[in-house]
């Protein structure tokens, strides 16, 4: 008989939404030999996660591993380039979505976990009409809960988009691109646990409103996924406790007694990260030498790193006590304060805008670089192709930290430079009104926390350096968290830190990045270490980066920029802007290009052009701008009766000259209006390559130009003091009609 059971065998349930869309999870149907594996389906998107696990790691983090990939075949696409397979690595949208995935799950997993965890998350199938990435976070959250790993809470996400002040929960792509907000919230069913999203100076009751709207049709989709797992789940591996023990007791304490005093002393001296990381370094080296301390050690490995962590938590404790139960840091600041800035502008002699941006230890040197359209960005993705003409990218060196490490690029600045990306976005004028490509790049070159915010507050002062005009300046801060419980709802002591540093980022509980400009709110992302957040303390965290913002912003005006530039950067291209008719785009081209290149070529310019007539001039003088758009003006104008032209003749008729008169465009001198007295042959008038001047009488229904000569002679003889002024049509006599050439 065999062995094998029923291999399709899906459980599912089903989530309403309040607008009567239904969201269903499924398990028990693909990808089976994972230790946990997920659907969620929500119209056309298709999201599969799964998990697996391998041995424990002998280290001091969590070695969780999130990817998220979208297939091509999801949106019926065939991939671009040659071998037409999806590239091995991620694009950024892809690692941004990953990103996303990874902060709401990962505190869920406990403390002294520490096996090699991986989550996969895949877009089988898109629907047209919204993203599905964040579907991704309840298919990964219901795959671990299914699997044997622990797993404290099961957790969702939803986007919400704002319009018109109206919340609306997973909307469609176009629905975004008119919100005046748009975020993607993660929790639990009891609490809020990431946020993060882009705006347009909005209010931080309306983001507040967004969340909360969000977080209730999360409460359903944990409840849904709970019921899987109480259906389906996997017995959950038992943990051993580490670091227990009569041993670990006495070395506790130990430590404690040896070392308690003047690690509290030192903590009570205001000190920055590179005051503070060598003396906590020289204390801990104290404390592990100490001969009660070894005696307990002794050759135990183990022991010895019990001991670090030791005091690496009594650091911790120290320090949340201090801030808790004074109000002081480590550098000495309130809670409320902001570190000191400075402002250089106009750093790099041959960028267009640059700017340092300095606040406490963090310092960074932000470049503007203004292109043409053909610097956009190209991009492929589920919705399609496409283009985008404004970057922010961010680097974060290793000698930034003081370290030694292998340069690349990482998720965490692909990350930073979203978020900075987008707090700019909102204050940008729009393509049709300052056509320029725009590359801001944020190079890190000290860190000591909040180096994504410097990189929106540097990257401001660079484009106002630049001369973009930007609708208002924008500033970014840090807030963090102190909760005496370790969670919110549990009560103690909670204080709240403005312009939080590297150390308090490590040892806190929240890390809550605010950008905006005086007016209202750009930009956020919020990552909780705790079980969520009250709707009441994100009031208050919201209230206090309002001020540190406008302190921030402050700053900038008085010591960096007010106001943007009058003018654009000299050393930037010139760019101008002009529309033809749809018709004349292959006058302007020529064939296979020639005219067009030909301009260029003379000019020094480029010129791109769109499908409707739009052409982008990108010119290196104003100068050289101006000669291009007269000869694309040239060859694209029509003849007006009634104007004079000088135009050289091109062939001789019997019965006329046809003279060019704009760019590839003739018209017809008749024999009759080539002189004031009877002319028997063309040729003792003009010649072929004659120059001369003529009064364009009108043009017929066909398209035929009708010139003269002997109108201007008449003109002149009745006026010779308006020699240069243009005939009207309707004082120019009839003439015969133009014979065909």
């Amino acid at each position: 008989m065999s062995g094998y059971k029923k291999m399709l065998d899906p459980k599912e349930v089903t989530v309403t939404l309040p607008d009567g869309r239904t969201i269903r999870l499924e398990t028990g149907r693909l990808a089976k030999q994972a230790a946990g594996s997920a659907v969620v389906q929500m119209n056309d998107a298709f999201l599969l996660a799964t998990v697996c696990f391998g041995p424990e790691k002998d280290a001091d983090f969590f070695p969780l591993t999130v990817e998220y990939r979208e297939k091509a075949y999801a949106a019926g696409r065939l991939p671009g380039g040659y071998n037409k397979r999806e590239s091995g690595r991620p694009s950024d949208e892809e690692t941004l979505s990953a990103r996303i995935i990874d902060r709401p799950i990962r505190p869920m997993f406990p403390d002294n976990f520490n096996r090699e965890v991986q989550v996969i998350v895949q877009a089988l199938s898109a629907d047209k009409k919204f993203a599905p990435d964040v579907l991704g976070v309840s298919a990964a959250s219901l795959a671990i809960g299914l699997s044997e790993l622990p797993f404290e809470e099961q957790v969702a996400a939803v986007r919400v988009a704002v319009l018109d002040g109206t919340p609306i929960v997973c909307p469609s792509y176009d629905q975004v691109a008119m919100a005046d907000l748009d975020l993607v919230v993660a929790g639990t069913e009891n609490s809020v646990c990431m946020v993060e999203g882009g705006a347009y100076e909005v209010s931080e009751e309306t983001m507040i409103q967004a969340i909360l709207a969000g977080h209730e049709v999360i409460k359903l989709l944990c409840r849904a996924q709970q019921e899987l797992v109480d259906r389906c789940s996997k017995p959950k591996m038992v943990l051993t406790p580490k670091n227990a023990g009569e041993a670990h007791e006495k070395l506790e304490a130990t430590i404690k007694e040896v070392i308690f005093q003047e690690l509290y002393d030192t903590l009570h001296t205001p000190m920055v990260k590179t005051e503070h990381y060598p003396a906590m370094a020289a204390l801990e080296e104290k404390a592990l030498a100490d001969e009660r301390v070894l005696a307990i050690i002794g050759e135990d490995e183990a022991l010895l790193a019990d001991a670090k962590k030791i005091f690496h938590d009594l650091e911790r404790d120290t320090m949340r006590k201090m801030i808790l139960d004074e109000g002081v840091r480590i550098d000495g600041r309130k809670t409320n304060e902001v570190r000191p800035i400075e402002i250089e502008l106009g750093v790099l002699p041959r960028s267009h805008g640059s700017a340092i941006f300095q606040r406490g230890e963090t310092q960074g040197l932000v470049v503007c670089t203004l292109g043409t359209k053909a610097d956009e960005q190209r991009f492929e993705n589920l919705q399609g192709e496409g283009s985008k003409s404004y970057m922010l990218h961010y680097n974060f060196p290793p000698f930034s930290v003081g370290e030694c490490k292998k340069l690349g690029l990482s998720r965490r600045e692909i990350g930073h430079g979203h978020l900075a990306e987008r707090s700019l976005c909102a204050v940008l004028p729009l393509p049709e009104d300052f056509p320029y490509t725009i590359r801001v790049v944020s190079e890190i070159l000290e860190s000591n926390g909040s180096s994504s915010m410097a990189s929106v507050c540097g990257g401001c002062l660079s484009l106002m350096d630049a001369g973009v005009p930007i609708k208002a300046p924008v500033a970014g801060i840090a807030m963090g968290l102190i909760s005496e419980k370790g969670s919110v709802n549990e009560g103690g002591k909670i204080e709240i830190l403005t312009d939080i540093t590297g150390t308090e980022d490590h040892l806190g509980d929240m890390d809550f990045k605010v950008t905006g400009t005086a007016e209202g709110i750009t930009a956020f992302q919020m990552d909780i270490k705790i079980k969520g957040i009250t709707p009441e303390l994100m009031r208050k965290a919201l209230d206090q980066a309002r001020e540190g913002r406008l302190h921030i912003l402050n700053k900038m005006t008085t010591l960096g920029l007010a106001e943007p530039r009058p003018q654009v950067s000299e050393k930037a291209p010139t760019m101008l802007k002009m529309r033809i008719p749809t018709n004349k785009i292959r006058d302007v081209i020529g064939s296979g290009g020639s005219i067009i290149k030909g301009m260029q070529a003379q000019t020094g310019c480029l010129i791109n052009i769109d499908d409707n007539g739009n052409i982008d001039i990108a010119a290196p003088t104003g100068k050289a701008g101006e000669v291009c758009r007269r000869m694309i003006e040239e060859l694209t104008a029509e003849p007006e009766p009634g104007r004079i032209y000088k135009g050289k003749v091109k062939t001789i008729q019997p019965f006329g000259a046809f003279v060019e008169i704009l760019p590839g465009r003739d018209g017809l001198v008749h024999i009759s209006e080539l002189a004031d007295h009877r002319v028997e042959k063309v040729e003792d008038v003009v010649q072929v390559g004659s120059e001369v001047t003529v009064l364009c009488l009108g043009v017929d229904p066909k398209g035929k130009v009708k010139l003269s000569i002997k109108a201007l002679i008449e003109k002149k003889e009745e006026a010779p003091a308006a020699e240069e002024t243009p005939v009207e049509a309707a004082e120019v006599p009839e003439v015969p009609e133009i014979p065909e050439a």
